[in-house]
């Protein structure tokens, strides 16, 4: 994900002479062609997020599309109050990139835990929320948030073993894109654990069971229809998030449901009000707290038995 949206945004660099990427004391080597190409277009802050936040926002305000980028947390919790006050209350063009969402940086410990970056900048008004599930999804979105007004949130990942550039349709921000066709349940997933999503579609194919999987890569605003044609025509809901349940995509769903007056049964997979007090990679930790595709299978079995 990270490699496509660098490759993304120096091809938007070149074809517009106002985006501008501004990092605090990340990227070296990942960005070496961007800077080659657009040294007045690329501007590091240092160890100053909350800088860099209200650089980007003078920047976005004196007519630049601005990416400001950064790691985990620090993107957004570090400079929480930058983000609110001087991006989102001026509606500037600023797009807050993470790198390294959920448990990407798993090892290094909750410090560097993107667990709760969702159901923050959902509560942000007019930020739009984007949590890509593939290399594809990170590209489009990359150039739809450029096109688009106001604060844009992406948060990305690293390997990601699937490409759903020809199976989910068109990308567009707020329209979910549905990855595999099913009838009797629906998985709503984000990011990188749309891929655990599928494959457990896949095991739950051999017991009979037909699972839709919903890349739903929007957030904030959220598709309701898509959640609305899942309580209309399958009988139970399981959404996966590397995230707190609790105002994440679990918490956009279940909003939805609610509003609707739903009987469908749901169950929201995620950190459950917890901090991972553990350190282990991507993989042992989605295990570890009930994420990956054994769990989504699991719970997607029980809601229908």
């Amino acid at each position: 994900m990270r490699d496509s949206f660098v490759e993304c945004l120096t091809e938007l660099a070149g074809n517009d002479e106002r985006v501008m990427l501004v990092t605090a004391d990340l990227g070296f080597g990942i960005f070496n062609t961007f800077i080659e190409r657009f040294p007045d277009r690329f501007l590091n802050v240092g160890v100053a997020e909350q800088s860099m936040i209200g650089t980007s926002t003078g920047l976005a305000l004196e007519g630049w599309t601005v990416f400001a980028y950064s790691i985990g947390n620090f993107a957004t919790l570090r400079c929480l109050e930058q983000i609110r006050n001087d991006a989102a209350y001026h509606s500037a063009n600023v797009n807050i990139v993470c790198s390294g969402g959920g448990f990407t940086y798993g090892n290094l410990g909750m410090s560097h835990h993107a667990t709760e970056d969702l159901a923050v900048m959902r509560a942000l008004p007019g930020v739009t929320v984007v949590a890509p599930c593939d290399p594809f999804e990170t590209a489009q979105a990359t150039r739809a948030l450029a096109a688009a007004d106001g604060v844009g949130y992406l948060r990305i990942e690293k390997q990601v073993p699937i490409d759903t550039s020809t199976t989910g349709g068109p990308f567009k921000l707020g329209r979910a894109r549905r990855v595999r066709e099913g009838s009797d349940a629906t998985i709503i997933g984000c990011g990188g654990l749309v891929s655990e999503a599928l494959i457990a579609a896949e095991r739950l194919a051999q017991q009979g069971i037909s699972a839709r999987v919903v890349s739903m890569h929007t957030l904030t605003p959220v598709d309701a229809e898509e959640i609305g044609d899942a309580l209309a025509t399958t009988r139970a809901i399981v959404t996966v998030e590397e995230n707190q349940i609790s105002g994440g995509l679990g918490g956009a769903v279940a909003e939805v449901c609610a509003e609707r007056g739903s009987g469908t049964r749901l169950r929201r997979l995620g950190l459950a009000n917890v901090y991972s007090s553990i350190v282990g990679d991507q993989k042992y930790l989605r295990s570890y707290y009930n994420m990956d595709a054994k769990a989504i299978e699991r719970a997607v079995a029980n809601l229908l038995h």
